[in-house]
């Protein structure tokens, strides 16, 4: 046991790493007028960003890419040091719980460049935080020692739950449904052949919410595991969101209200009330659960 807790010990410093250098990198690409224009493959005129890693990128997705990228590291390294520093000192479930919420993130966001950022000189790093976050994550949740932890009633948690499923569902099919009728593809494809966000949002966290719930109600340990790593990835999506809306109007990109109100209004709301139910759900952890080293 001892030998599993030291190796995901550095396999969260090499997501540190790479997490650093990805983010950074992106960082440094927001520099704005050298924007050029080409032509996609249903013959719209696309706006291309045309500077640092994400120069092949669109105008209107790359600031969003860089507004992911300060968010990680301003709020996910800090966050990922302070647990590691905590589960060294007192490994608890809490710890534990928090160290996979946390991974859980970093998985989501390596997902989200790696299949969704046009090849760059970054690709191998993608590519390996991907794999490392994904093991890490597979690792925490086998070396989780439940002992007697039972799944207690949280009021108004199972509510929120289904709540954000079935927003999630709902703010993308506004998108997808219309293209039905019009035998065009997304509005905003530019240059992409998918869009990630819809895949993982509609295909796998809205699933895993409900998986969640319904752990839950069958007092299944696992349900508090799986609803934890949701309400902080809703949390994070919440500060997300209006950083990388942000980014985007200083680059010019013009957002209409209603848009703001329904695509970024909506989430932090979610991420008020998720940040709520995350408290809750962490006092009903014991402290004094301790992992066996």
């Amino acid at each position: 046991m001892k030998t599993s807790f030291r190796l995901q010990y550095r396999l969260v410093v090499m997501i540190l790493v790479l997490l650093t250098l990805i983010t950074v990198v992106g960082l440094m690409s927001f520099q704005l007028g050298y924007d050029f224009t080409v032509t996609n493959s249903y013959g719209d005129a696309i706006t291309l960003f045309g500077y640092g890693i994400y120069r092949f990128d669109s105008a209107f997705k790359a600031p969003i890419f860089i507004g992911s990228d300060l968010t990680m590291l301003v709020v996910i390294v800090p966050g990922l040091l302070w647990a590691v520093w905590r589960d060294q000192r007192h490994s608890s479930l809490k710890t534990q719980l928090m160290l996979i919420a946390l991974v859980g993130v970093v998985l989501y966001y390596a997902t989200s460049i790696a299949f969704g950022v046009t090849y760059n000189a970054l690709m191998l790093a993608y590519i390996a935080l991907f794999s490392v976050s994904l093991f890490t994550l597979l690792l925490l949740v086998s070396n989780l020692k439940w002992a007697s932890h039972t799944v207690q009633p949280i009021k108004g948690l199972h509510a929120f739950l289904t709540i954000t499923a079935i927003a999630l569902m709902g703010i993308w099919l506004m998108d997808i449904i219309p293209t039905w009728f019009t035998g065009e593809s997304l509005a905003l494809i530019e240059t992409y052949t998918t869009e990630i966000t819809y895949v993982l949002d509609m295909g796998l966290i809205s699933p895993l919410l409900m998986c969640g719930l319904w752990l839950r109600k069958r007092q299944d340990v696992l349900g508090d595991v799986i609803t934890l790593a949701m309400v902080v990835l809703c949390v994070v999506m919440g500060v997300m969101l209006p950083i990388q809306t942000w980014f985007q109007l200083m680059a010019g990109i013009v957002i209409p209200i209603p848009v703001l109100i329904i695509k970024v209004g909506i989430f932090v709301v979610l991420a008020i009330a998720a940040a709520y139910f995350g408290i809750r759900l962490l006092a009903t952890v014991s402290v004094d659960l301790k992992q066996n080293r």
